[in-house]
């Protein structure tokens, strides 16, 4: 028993030498790994247009059912994207969307800060995912 008790004292001295691994949360925000799935991002062209091309693939292999894709045909006869909206509320972050989409117009983002007071604020439409608030940085938290 003495011998048990000693090394679970030799443990908690050599842990409580150490220096303290917390941030001060909201104040500095731990930057996120390359591959984090994080709210779903929707790239943009050089012109500020979505570059998805409406195909519907995304909306097809959502397990979730959260993605809602709808086409619409310009002038010249291309299909381009009328309307996309995705509900964050029912999203799993699962990443399938951005391995479906033949264009790479989709991509995991950052931001995991996703608290809101009313439900509707998770709606977002291709604007407002075209928009991501945390970026890949490497900062005081990274080693």
């Amino acid at each position: 028993m003495g011998k048990a008790l000693l090394k679970g004292l030799l443990l908690t001295l050599r842990h409580f030498f150490r220096k303290p691994e917390t941030i001060p949360y909201p104040e500095v925000k731990r930057p996120v790994p390359e591959r984090f799935r994080g709210r779903p991002v929707l790239l943009s062209g050089d012109d500020g247009q979505p570059l998805c091309v409406a195909c519907g693939l995304c909306e097809r292999v959502c397990p979730s059912l959260c993605i809602a894709v709808i086409p619409e045909s310009g002038e010249d006869g291309v299909r381009r994207l009328g309307s996309y909206r995705l509900d964050l509320s029912r999203c799993s972050f699962c990443g399938f969307c951005v391995e479906a989409c033949p264009v790479g117009a989709i991509r995991m983002g950052g931001d995991y800060e996703l608290a809101v007071y009313r439900k509707e604020e998770l709606i977002m439409d291709a604007e407002g995912l075209q928009r991501e608030t945390v970026k890949r940085e490497t900062g005081p938290g990274r080693g």
